[in-house]
């Protein structure tokens, strides 16, 4: 797990390609991960390290009994990846759109479908098991929730959210501190997000990490329907922080720098290695299956 496996700082330049100009299109090697529009990866988190292999887990929309919910995928350069479904024990979601770990807790995630709801998972000897679920305070009826991310502060833990918004519509970032204890949330903060890039067909977020430092990353991505063609792009979003008081606080970029454009995939998971620049991506690409790659995009 990520606490044994990262006890020594991360030298991982091996693992990624050098950092592209901003905003150009940075040399990543795609690995498929999955065939057909049920093996597309729309969230991802680390598991682990062993070397220069990463072993993460990864949600699937999959919206019907029978089909997969999570799946572990191992990650290693020039290789294809080793992917193993896992089993779901417990409420079966429809449309699982992100997922991260719980801090402080072993084994144990939070994986959010489209509409709101969230799954507290325990994963261990190959199956997901649904601890509780709750839902995220505020959502919207017509809201689309497609990121969601945990950080542990000085001030306790911090959760963020977005609705993906959709062409003129922007994203809707959201914060609140989390209580793991009870599945509670404290004091709500929003703010709107627009990505500049791509500009038809846009979802403005795909997706959202939080840095050590409380900066957000997020992927963007136009989807213009189940065969294509998908292009994405990955922001420095804003800022997260949270008050001596308990409350969280978002300040979001109305500016956003863009730190890559990945043409031909749609973007839909990310995750960073901790104190490492390296992280990986996933690409829900429909009909089109689903891949990783790894890139250097994070901010330790």
């Amino acid at each position: 797990m990520i606490k044994k496996l990262f006890g020594v700082a991360i030298a991982g330049a091996a693992l990624i390609a050098p950092a592209a100009p901003a905003g150009a299109a940075p040399a990543v090697d795609w690995q498929r991960a999955g065939d057909g529009i049920t093996s597309g990866i729309s969230g991802i988190v680390v598991d682990g390290r062993e070397g220069d292999a990463v072993d993460t887990l990864a949600v699937r929309d999959n919206k019907n009994p029978g089909e997969n919910r999570l799946v572990a995928v191992r990650y290693v350069p020039d290789a294809k990846p080793q992917v193993k479904p896992l089993e779901w024990s417990g409420e079966l979601p429809v449309d699982l759109e992100a997922i991260d770990a719980v801090p402080g807790r072993d084994h144990e995630y939070v994986a959010l479908a489209s509409r709101g709801t969230a799954y507290r998972i325990h994963v261990e000897k190959g199956t997901a098991k649904v601890v509780s679920t709750f839902p995220l305070p505020g959502v919207s009826s017509d809201g689309n929730y497609e990121g969601f991310a945990l950080t542990a502060t000085k001030d306790g833990i911090a959760a963020v959210w977005a609705d993906r918004g959709q062409d003129d519509r922007p994203a809707k970032l959201t914060t609140a501190t989390w209580d793991r204890d009870t599945n509670s949330f404290g004091k709500r903060d929003s703010a709107e997000f627009r990505a500049p890039y791509p500009d038809q067909d846009v979802r403005h977020i795909s997706d959202v990490k939080i840095s050590a430092a409380g900066d957000l990353t997020v992927s963007s991505a136009s989807d213009p329907g189940d065969d294509g063609p998908y292009d994405s792009a990955l922001y420095d979003a804003g800022h997260l922080s949270v008050g001596k008081g308990g409350d969280a606080h978002l300040d979001a970029s109305d500016k956003p720098h863009r730190l890559g454009t990945f043409s031909g995939h749609k973007i839909e998971a990310l995750v960073c290695l901790p104190g490492s620049r390296a992280g990986i991506l996933g690409t829900d690409d429909e009909n089109d299956g689903g891949s990783v790659a790894a890139a250097a995009f994070c901010r330790p």
